[in-house]
């Protein structure tokens, strides 16, 4: 009965051990990267926001007009990153 119970306890030691030294998940595919890379983009955008509202010198209208123009510039960026990705396999 001893012996079994150290088994347990020494299982269950190993076992914690290992789950708490793996690596952190890394993105397996370019989709997935894609996932993350709009997951950020979303948070600064909130992030953003939330600057935008807590100062008192833009109207709510002029916080809207921003995270338009924000968005737009970054659609040209990723655009432009892509092009010169599929340029470089060609």
């Amino acid at each position: 009965m001893k012996k079994s119970m150290m088994l347990v306890a020494l299982l269950s030691l190993i076992v914690t051990f290992d789950i708490s030294t793996m690596p952190e998940s890394v993105a397996q595919t370019q989709g997935m990267d894609r996932r993350d890379d709009r997951r950020d983009n979303r948070q600064d955008a909130r992030d953003e926001k939330r600057e935008c509202k807590a100062g008192d010198e833009n109207s709510r209208a002029e916080c809207r007009q921003d995270k338009r123009d924000d968005k737009r510039d970054r659609g040209e960026a990723e655009t432009e990153s892509e092009d010169e990705t599929e340029g470089e396999s060609e």
